[in-house]
């Protein structure tokens, strides 16, 4: 019986670590995919960071990033990706191979607080009590751009050079991005 005992405590242990690594791969490859469902900050949307590289993002995703638009030919750079097969709607502005910004154009992305396309000026404001900056949009009167920038400034000092800026037009969120200074209040982007 003692053989028995010791060989069922030996499963049990086998069963056990493969559960646990089981796990620990299940939620490391999990958190890993770039989805809709990525959820934009400050700094990135799901497993993607402000400040990685074009590689290190696509690993991040687990899958490629692909260049779609750029501008200059230097090695400063600045370039448009976006994930190949993954959601439309992200795109990743990129300068000097580093990620800088993130454009959100798909109805279904939200940030941390919840805030997406369509969202009234209001219920943003909601969101981030006492956080928000008000601007005309630059191009104020020209079609279509009859909104604001509404702009989250973050109160942590860790995040202060970072903001997520969201574009109305009659009262309502038509895209928002996040990222750092200054290429996060660049008005067209690479451009």
């Amino acid at each position: 019986m003692p053989k028995s005992n010791s060989f069922s405590k030996l499963v049990t242990l086998f069963i056990g670590a493969v559960v646990v690594v089981s796990v620990w791969a299940t939620s490391a490859s999990g958190q890993a995919k770039l989805t809709e469902r990525s959820k934009l900050a400050l700094d990135g949307i799901g497993p993607i960071r402000i400040g990685m590289t074009v590689a290190e993002a696509s690993r991040a995703a687990g899958m490629r990033l692909i260049k779609t638009l750029s501008a200059g030919r230097t090695e400063e750079y600045c370039a448009y990706f976006e994930a190949q097969g993954g959601p439309k709607g992200i795109s990743f502005m990129v300068i000097s191979d580093r990620i800088t910004r993130i454009d959100i154009n798909n109805k279904r992305v939200t940030t941390i607080k919840g805030a997406k396309i369509g969202d009234t000026e209001d219920k943003i404001f909601s969101l981030y009590p006492g956080q928000i900056q008000a601007t005309r949009h630059p191009y104020q009167g020209r079609s279509p751009y009859n909104g604001k920038y509404l702009t989250f400034v973050p109160k942590d000092a860790t995040d202060k050079n970072y903001r997520i800026i969201f574009e109305t037009s009659k009262n309502r969120v038509e895209r928002f991005r996040s990222g750092k200074l200054p290429e996060v209040e660049a008005i067209e982007g690479c451009f």
